[in-house]
C-alpha cells in the first residue's frame, strides 16, 4: 500500500493512506515493529463516510474489524457509530483501589498466597458466575449501573464518585429489542473476572518523585499497596455486540454499503440501527462499571479476612477503554469511538468528573502479566490525540504463536518463580496461562516511552507485581 509518512514533533507520525489520514503514536523503537496489516485495517476504517480524525495508540495491534489501540471520531451531527471500533468487550477497563498497607507487610509468600486463596473465594475464577451476590438486580444494574446497585454493596460515597462515569442514561425501551437469553446468561455475572487478558493484580507504588505532590494529593505514597482490577461487560456485552453486528451488517446489505473486510460494520448515527446499537451498548456500559465495582467489593471482603475488619480499600479511579462517547471537542459534540485506548483528561478540563477537576484523573495502565503497571495523568497536549492514550502494552503476537514460540521455563523466568520477589499466580501450572506471558506483548516500558514522548501523559506511579489473579 502507498502512504505517505510526516512526522509532527517526537512520537506523533502521520501517515496519508489512499483514504484518508491516520495518525501513530510511537518512539522510532515501536514504530518500526506495525506490520503492513494494521495500515491496511486503518485504510479500510477511513472508508467508512465522514470520519474527523483517527489515529493509533503505541499499542496498537491487529483485532477484529479494527486494531486494537483505535482512537476514531466522527460529528453526531452526521456521522456514523461502529460497533467495530468499539471492540466486543463493550465498557472492558480499568480500576484501581488503594491501601493503607506498604509493600514489607505483605512480603511473604503465606501472606500473598493467603490473599489469593480469599479473593477466589470471592471472585470465583473458575465459574462463569458469581454466588454471593445472587441478590442483586441485573436489570436495575443495567438501567441505572451503579445507582442500580443494593446500598449494602456501597462501601462509602467514593465507590461513587471516584469514576468515570457512575451510571449511563439512555432510552430502556431499547432493552426489549435483546432477547430473553441474555438475561439467562448475564445472570450472576456481576463480580466475575473472565478469561483471556482480565485480571486481578496486587501491586506496590514506586512514585515518580517529579509527580510526587500530585501523588500525595490522589492518596498515593512510594511502597503502598493497590489493587488493579481489569474486565469488562461479560456475556451482556458481548450479547449486544453479536445482536448488532447481525443487524447492521443485514442494514449495510440493504443499503447496498461493501468494505473490503466483512468484519468491519457501521451505520449512521442517526439510523433505527445506529441508535439501538448506541442505547444498547449504555447498558453494557452500566454492567461493565458495576462489574468491576462488585469484584472489587469481593477484593475488599478478602483483604479484610485476612487483616481486619477494618481494613478499607478506597476507590483511586475506574475508566474504561472499549466504548464510542458523546464528547465535546472543536466546539461541537463528536462521537468519539476507543477501542483499547484510554482517556488521559488534563487538569482543569471540563470533561474530568468533579473530584479530579483540578488535578486531572488518574490514567490505568496496565502492562503484561510480570511486568509493571502504570498510574499517569493526562497533559494539555493531549488535545491532539482527542486525549487517547495506550491502554495497556498491547499484543505483539497471538495466542497461538505464543504457545508455540514461548516454554514455560521462559514464562518461570519472567515471574521470578523460586525468589523472594516471586510474582504469585493462582494457577498451579503456569501452562494454563501461558498466552498471557510477558512475551505475548510489546514492551510496556516502550509504550509508555511513546506516550510521555509525544506530550499526552506523565507518569505518576509505577505498579509493581506481587501477585495476581487470573480467571479460567
Amino acid at each position: 500500500m502507498l502512504m505517505q509518512h510526516k512526522r509532527h514533533g517526537s512520537n506523533h507520525h502521520e501517515m496519508e493512506l489512499p483514504q484518508g489520514k491516520l495518525h501513530l503514536f510511537a518512539n522510532e523503537e515501536v514504530f518500526q515493529t506495525f506490520e503492513a496489516k494494521v495500515f491496511e485495517m486503518a485504510n479500510n476504517n477511513l472508508q467508512i463516510p465522514r470520519n474527523q480524525y483517527m489515529s493509533y495508540t503505541p499499542d496498537a495491534h491487529v483485532g477484529i474489524g479494527t486494531c486494537i489501540g483505535t482512537t476514531a471520531v466522527w460529528s453526531m451531527k452526521d456521522g456514523c457509530v461502529s460497533p467495530s471500533i468499539v471492540g466486543s468487550d463493550i465498557g472492558c477497563g480499568m480500576r484501581v483501589h488503594t491501601t493503607s498497607l506498604h509493600k514489607r507487610d505483605i512480603f511473604t509468600k503465606e501472606i500473598r498466597r493467603s490473599l489469593i486463596a480469599s479473593i477466589e473465594k470471592y471472585v470465583p475464577t473458575n465459574e462463569r458466575t458469581n454466588a454471593n451476590y445472587d441478590d442483586i438486580d441485573v436489570m436495575r444494574v443495567v438501567q441505572h449501573g451503579l445507582k442500580g446497585l443494593p446500598v449494602k454493596y456501597v462501601p462509602d460515597e467514593r465507590w461513587l464518585t471516584h469514576v468515570e462515569q457512575s451510571h449511563f442514561i439512555y432510552d430502556h425501551t431499547y432493552l426489549k429489542q435483546l432477547p430473553p437469553k441474555i438475561m439467562k446468561y448475564a445472570r450472576g455475572q456481576l463480580g466475575t473476572l473472565g478469561s483471556g487478558n482480565h485480571f486481578i493484580e496486587i501491586q506496590y507504588l514506586e512514585i515518580n518523585e517529579e509527580y510526587a505532590e500530585l501523588a500525595a494529593k490522589w492518596g498515593l505514597f512510594d511502597g503502598q499497596v493497590v489493587v488493579m482490577i481489569h474486565s469488562g461487560s461479560r456475556a451482556w456485552g458481548g450479547m449486544v455486540g453479536r445482536e448488532h453486528n447481525k443487524a447492521i451488517k443485514e442494514a449495510m446489505n440493504q443499503w447496498g454499503v461493501s468494505n473490503p473486510d466483512p468484519s468491519l460494520i457501521y451505520a449512521p448515527i442517526a439510523s433505527p440501527e445506529g441508535q439501538s446499537y448506541l442505547n444498547l451498548m449504555y447498558s453494557a456500559l452500566n454492567f461493565a462499571v458495576s462489574n468491576r465495582h462488585m469484584i472489587a467489593f469481593g477484593v475488599r471482603e478478602a483483604f479484610r479476612d485476612v487483616f481486619g475488619a477494618g481494613m478499607e480499600m478506597p476507590v483511586l479511579y475506574d475508566l474504561m477503554h472499549n466504548y464510542a462517547l458523546k464528547e465535546f471537542h472543536r466546539n461541537q459534540p463528536m462521537l468519539v469511538h476507543r477501542k483499547g485506548a484510554t482517556r488521559a483528561l488534563p487538569p482543569g478540563h471540563f470533561l474530568n468528573t468533579p473530584v479530579y477537576k483540578e488535578t486531572g484523573h488518574p490514567a490505568l495502565i496496565p502492562g503484561s502479566m510480570g511486568t509493571s503497571s502504570y498510574i499517569m495523568v493526562g497533559k494539555d497536549e493531549g488535545l491532539k490525540n482527542f486525549y487517547s492514550i495506550c491502554h495497556g502494552a498491547g499484543r505483539a503476537r497471538s495466542r497461538k504463536a505464543t504457545k508455540q514460540l514461548v516454554t514455560v521455563d521462559e514464562f518461570e523466568q519472567s515471574l521470578k518463580v523460586g525468589t523472594d520477589d516471586e510474582i504469585l499466580v493462582n494457577h498451579r501450572t503456569l501452562h494454563t496461562i501461558l498466552d498471557e506471558c510477558p512475551q505475548a506483548y510489546k514492551d510496556v516500558d516502550q509504550i509508555i516511552d511513546s506516550v510521555v514522548g509525544a506530550s499526552l501523559a506523565a507518569v505518576v506511579a509505577k505498579c509493581k507485581p506481587m501477585a495476581a489473579i487470573k480467571g479460567i
